[in-house]
Order: structure tokens, then sequence, then C-alpha cells
């Protein structure tokens, strides 16, 4: 029976790749390049909206904006800086309408100047996208940059994750034959890698670095991995002084744990799904992607978020309370610092590296028997 509908299984699959491939090819043509995002002009006002998201997303927001308001005391006074909360982007409400990121919540953020966001849900299964993967692309995000540093080790890690492109691009876009195979997409523009590679080589010459690893397995996805290789070390060649290396997402893995080379590496650049999953791995190495924060910049908009998950279980288990808000605080700072508030993205610097490195008086471990979420934002207002 199975035969008699193999055809039109096949038929249909190719009609929907046929509407993907065009699609995609409309996107690379209109695609720009119109450099990093520029900072706000902080005389004019900057609004700033806070999307707690879900899971343990609005408990550590909601420590997140205490600390704004506390660092921004004065700024808010007189209207230099305005919060604004932004409150559908919830599972609960995106389910209920049946878009990743519902449209009058996007007009809302678009309205802002920059985004700071928690933590959202992304159901298995199913057609409902990532509001991460919905938000990169219509703000055209392209630049995931997450810092790592262990200073007592050496470490000093920025990592540029491509984050419009490869297997996120098209994630809930596969084909299905029933009962006998799926197939996914994964999805390398041209400009698409240049830009990323471009913002990392201009990051890493501003900033005195020589080494810049490129981070695929072009060995094996020989047509998408093998461009982005090929075009990053084009890009390379205008930048004299500085050496591009090529690793396997495989490989490098595993150096990232071995100490006695890993201090040797500085800036990566890596296409979307091995950013994730890398930057996750060097995150861990640093005390856990509760430790991390990120920015994720195009050439109109800036997102900055926590760069772990919403954490169901820690809900389940009643240990909302107990969530690090180390993360969005990392990020709160890269925000801080983007937008031009320079002074106050170093104090807040300079008061968790007291509270996570120097005295670490209060330890937040995800569980009852470590400091609460309020308790450690508390200890870090104290030493702002």
């Amino acid at each position: 029976m199975f035969d008699d509908r193999r055809e039109n299984y096949i038929q249909r699959a190719l009609y929907d790749f046929e509407m993907v491939l065009r699609e995609q090819v409309d996107r690379a043509d209109k695609m720009k390049d119109g450099g990093f995002y520029h900072c706000c002009d902080i005389n004019k006002g900057i609004t700033v909206g806070l999307a707690g998201g879900d899971g343990i997303g609005p408990v550590i927001m909601s420590q997140a904006e205490k600390l704004l308001e506390k660092l921004l005391h004065e700024e808010i006074k007189s209207g230099k800086f305005t919060i604004k909360k932004i409150e559908g982007l919830t599972i609960e409400n995106r389910k209920a309408l049946g878009k990743s990121v519902p449209d009058d919540v996007l007009a809302e953020i678009k309205e802002c100047d920059v985004l700071l966001k928690g933590p959202t849900t992304t159901p298995k299964g199913g057609k409902l996208e990532s509001a991460n993967v919905t938000l990169r692309r219509e703000l055209d995000l392209y630049a995931n940059i997450r810092p790592v540093s262990v200073p007592s080790e050496g470490i000093d890690w920025t990592f540029f994750r491509e984050n419009t492109e490869g297997e996120y691009a098209l994630g809930s876009r596969g084909i299905e034959i029933p009962g006998r195979l799926t197939m996914d997409f994964k999805v390398t523009t041209e400009l698409g890698t240049r830009r990323i590679a471009r913002a990392a080589f201009d990051f890493a010459k501003a900033n005195g670095k020589n080494r810049v690893a490129i981070v695929t397995k072009a060995n094996i996805m020989k047509k998408t991995d093998g461009m982005f290789s090929e075009i990053c070390h084009e890009v390379a060649a205008e930048y004299p002084g500085i050496e591009a290396e090529d690793w396997y997402v495989d490989i490098m893995a595993a150096n990232l744990l071995n100490k006695d080379i890993r201090n040797q590496f500085q800036v990566f650049i890596l296409p979307n799904l091995y950013g994730d999953i890398i930057t996750d791995e060097a995150a861990e190495i640093q005390g856990g992607v509760g430790t991390a924060g990120s920015e994720n910049l195009g050439d109109k908009y800036a997102m900055f978020e926590a760069i772990h998950g919403s954490a169901p279980r820690m809900v389940e288990e009643g240990l909302a309370e107990y969530a690090n808000p180390s993360s969005i605080f990392k990020a709160a700072e890269m925000m801080l610092r983007q937008i031009g508030f320079t002074d106050k993205a170093d104090k807040l610097s300079k008061a968790l590296h007291i509270c996570c490195e120097e005295e670490k008086k209060l330890v937040v471990n995800g569980t009852s028997e470590g400091a609460k979420c309020s308790e450690f934002a508390d200890y870090v207002m104290s030493k702002l």
C-alpha cells in the first residue's frame, strides 16, 4: 500500500523542497551587510525591552530589572534610560497563537533600542519554531558573540557564532515520507558567512588577537561547511598578522577540555549549530551555562540574553527561586557596554568578579542547598 503512495509523497516533498530552495535563494539575493550594530545615542534616551520568557526566565529577569534600576537610577529618573516590559513572549501565548513570536510582540520589540531577553521554551517536535531562531531571523541578528573567561587558567575566548543560517534556518521545514524517512536542511550563504567572518576578524584586530579558529566539519559537510571554511580564509587574507586555523568541531570539543593547549585559543568562528554546542561546553568550563551571557548583533537591532534554557525541571521541582541570575547579569553588562554606558558596565563587571571569583560568600547551585536567586542578586548589588 505504501508503494502506491510513495510517488505522491516524493512529488510533494520535491514541491516543498522547491519552495524552500526558492525562498532561501531570494533571502540570499536580498541579504545586506550594513556592518555591525551601532550603539544608540544615549543623549536622546534609550529604551530597553525586557522579556522574561519562560520557566526560570521571569525569576532571573525580575532581578535583572532591579539591578538595572539600581545601576541606572539617575538615568532612569532623567529619562535617558527607559525600561519597557515585553509580556507576550511566553510559551502559553505563543502556543495559543500558533506563532513562535506573535506579531504584536515583534512590533513591541522593534520599538525598543535593544532587547534583554530571558530563556524561552521550544516544544519538541511540531511546527512551532524556536522564538530565538525567529527573532534572530526577523531582526537579522547574524552574529552571536559569547565571551568566556577563566583568568586563573589563562582562558580568554570569544566565540563568533553565525546566528541566522545552518541547521537552524529551516529547522521546522524538513521533509517527511511517513513510515520511511525524514530530512532536515542546512543552509549556508556566501554573504551570511562573509559577514560573520569579518566580524570575528575585525574583533581580533581591534583587540590585539592574532589567532582565529575556524570550526567546521568540512571533511563531511563538504558543500556547506566547505564553503564556510573557504570564505573565512578569503576574509582572513585581508588581515595580515592574524593566523586562521581550521579545526573540526569534534576535535575542538576535545581541545577545550585539554588543559595543555586550550589557553592558546583566542577567537573562534563557527556555523550556527556547532556554535551553539561548543559555546555551552565553553561556558561549563567557565563555571556553568548559568555564568555566561551573549549578545546577538545585526546592523540595526541588538538582543542580549542568558545562554541557558528555561529549566522546566527546576520549575517542576519547585526550585525556580534558586536559579542563577549570573548569565542574565553578564548579558546586561554586555548590553550596557554596547549602548554606551561603559562606566556602568565596568561597575557591574567588577561586582560580578568579586561575587563569583574573589569572595564567593554566596553560591547559587540550582538546589535548595545553595543561595536563592534574589539573595545572590542582592549580594551583587551590594558590591556595585
